[in-house]
């Protein structure tokens, strides 16, 4: 979502925020802007677009003055936008400022109540020239900071301190989030406080970077990590004064708390796209090396698994008897894969449901059912409300996580990291190897914890999956056809495709990464629900991937879904089968042929998901499109 960074220090101001909104491209946005504190004023310049129009702006303006040279000053903050309430336009654009141009506003999120507010500002008199929901806080801090557009007005303000000695712009932070409601991060400057940049989160993700005679308020670490990668945690309801000399942290009640720092474990050389043209091409290629960080460590001595971070007992893992896992996207068929898995080795039942309808349905939940949680950046916020809500039932919380000191694993019981590292690509690739294997690590640590496999059958499970980085790399070895069946097909309008047991995910997954990055029609299916519908979608020329089962782990689903791939074909398909290698039974029915190695059935989406990452990829290439910022789409989602 919304891409956010702000800064006080001795740097210059400018350049912090542009190069922070360069490493946040990747989440998605469609405007950008940048304001600056400096020589008595605050100014501001946005443009709708990309930030290469901010850029453009700032270096000259339509009348041939360099703007930039007018924006010295060492307190700033720039935003990139996607829009939610209204369109992406320069005037919806962040930052925003109220009637005397001294208050500038970035926004993260959605203000619920904000018709109600913006009808009131009205009525007292603010204009507001904007569409968007941010806009009324720009203004509700104007009036409760009594108008400082005057001298007389802030000067009093800042003489006279206000409770428990702080500054009067934390202090009007405070009073307006009390009248917001919604998801919101906050990030605020005024023209008569340079020291200050203060921030606030309710729901929405924000983190401090502290530097030496500076600091960094941001909606993610890669914002700043080319200057720091020291970081403070900012829990719910909290806001941050920062400073040059350092940070406070008070909660919406005033009362100051302190926040958790912890040191970043990768630096900036890791968000760039070292030498490929694109970082989802990057990424992908990464995933022999993610796969390895995820496993690693992850037995100990005596054989048990190993989590990240553990708030239960063994009693309380012996007393679960049902299990949720809920995600979104992506993350949502790495849970359809751990049910699998998890059902498999554990004998609990386990259902996978969509995060954004889990707590709306009512779903019976108690102390002995576990809701694991699975999230690339810790902030997905309907998956967040979901763990809120099991919290609120008494429900024990795993998180699957790749974001240290993100929301969704302070809010759970036990955590997983993934140890991808930054993703900068906004469809996932790299982050669903990763989920995927956490989530076979989760499911084991299960049946141990239950006593259904011992630790001798652990360690024979994850010395399996030790192995699965270097089948990774041979897949990846293995998919030049794969690129060049890719280009060939860059003309078709729709691709279906098919899998059964772990397959089905996969397939669903191979759907989406088409859907994301080609912008055509793509639907995965369950091969045994063809002749239930999906059928009549198959005509001459369409192209029918198929996730083949192995025939040594499941034979007797081979043996059906090659039968589906002659239904398919008979009825003149273009097939396109993955199968694992020696499978010669699916040779004559395959158009294109993929091979993948032979593995367990359950550790067989590690690398039959590999082509079909590959094969988006290379189509939406083939295509002309941007494959790491595909239109309408955002790396994070933390609205509802």
């Amino acid at each position: 979502m919304c891409g956010i960074i702000g800064y006080v220090g001795e740097q210059s101001a400018l350049e912090v925020a542009l190069g922070g909104l360069r490493r946040l491209e990747y989440r998605g946005y469609d405007s950008a802007g940048i304001a600056v504190v400096g020589a008595g004023a605050l100014k501001v310049v946005r443009r709708a677009g990309k930030l290469a129009n901010l850029e453009k702006a700032l270096a000259e303006n339509d009348e041939g003055q360099v703007v930039g040279e007018g924006m010295a000053g060492t307190t700033g903050m720039g935003h990139t936008r996607w829009a939610t309430h209204g369109g992406p336009t320069d005037v919806n654009a962040h930052p925003h400022t109220d009637c005397t141009g001294t208050i500038g506003v970035i926004h993260n999120g959605i203000i619920e109540n904000f018709t109600a507010l913006r009808a009131e500002l009205f009525a007292a008199g603010h204009e507001l020239e904007s569409e968007t929901d941010t806009e009324v806080v720009a203004h509700l801090l104007e009036a409760e900071l009594g108008r400082p557009g005057s001298a007389e007005a802030t000067a009093v303000a800042a003489s006279e301190g206000t409770e428990g000695g702080r500054h009067p712009l934390t202090e009007a932070v405070r009073r307006v989030c009390h009248r917001l409601s919604g998801a919101f991060t906050l990030v605020v400057l005024h023209r008569d406080f340079p020291e200050v940049v203060v921030g606030a989160r309710r729901n929405s993700p924000l983190v401090v970077g502290l530097g030496q005679g500076e600091t960094f308020l941001a909606s993610d670490v890669s914002a700043f990590i080319a200057h720091t990668r020291d970081a403070l945690e900012i829990g719910q309801d909290q806001i941050v004064e920062g400073r040059r000399d350092g940070v406070t942290v008070i909660d919406f009640n005033g009362e100051q708390v302190e926040g958790r720092p912890y040191h970043v474990d990768w630096d900036a050389s890791a968000a760039e796209k070292g030498g490929y043209p694109y970082f989802m091409l990057k990424e992908i290629s990464e995933q022999p090396a993610v796969l390895a960080d995820t496993l690693r460590g992850r037995l100990s001595p005596d054989g048990a698994i190993v989590l990240d971070e553990e708030r239960l007992s063994g009693e309380d893992f012996r007393d679960i008897d049902k299990v949720f896992i809920v995600a979104c996207g992506t993350a949502y068929h790495a849970g359809l894969i751990a049910k699998y898995a998890i059902e498999h080795w554990t004998r609990l039942p386990c259902e996978v449901e969509m995060a954004s309808e889990f707590r709306y349905r009512d779903p019976v939940l108690d102390r002995s059912t576990l809701v694991i949680a699975i999230s690339q950046s810790g902030e997905t916020l309907d998956t967040l409300m979901a763990v809120k809500h099991a919290r609120e039932q008494k429900a024990r919380v795993l998180a699957i996580c790749n974001t240290n000191g993100s929301t969704i694993p302070r809010e759970s019981d036990a955590v997983l990291y993934t140890r991808c590292g930054p993703e900068v690509g906004v469809a996932a690739t790299k982050t669903f190897l990763g989920q995927v294997a956490a989530c076979l690590l989760v499911g084991l640590f299960l049946a141990q914890a239950r006593g259904v496999l011992y630790g001798d059958e652990v360690g024979a499970y994850v010395e399996k999956l030790q192995k699965m980085p270097d089948l990774v790399a041979r897949t990846l070895g293995t998919v030049g056809p794969v690129r060049e069946l890719a280009r060939s097909l860059s003309g078709a309008r729709t691709v279906l495709f098919l899998g059964r047991h772990v397959g089905y995910p996969v397939a669903l997954e191979g759907a989406l990464k088409l859907k994301e990055l080609a912008y055509m029609h793509a639907e995965g299916f369950p091969a045994g629900e063809l002749k239930h519908g999906p059928i009549a979608l198959v005509e001459q020329g369409v192209p029918v991937v198929v996730v083949v089962p192995s025939p040594r782990g499941r034979a007797v689903l081979h043996d059906k879904v090659v039968s589906n791939i002659q239904e398919v074909r008979a009825r003149g398909a273009r097939t396109i089968v993955i199968a694992e290698e020696g499978d010669h039974l699916v040779e004559p029915f395959a158009d294109h042929l993929i091979r993948v190695p032979a593995t367990s059935s359950l550790f067989s989406p590690l690398v039959t998901t590999i082509p079909l990452q590959v094969f988006a990829c290379e189509l939406a290439l083939a295509r002309g499109l941007d494959v790491d910022q595909p239109r309408n789409l955002a790396k994070s989602v933390t609205v509802e």
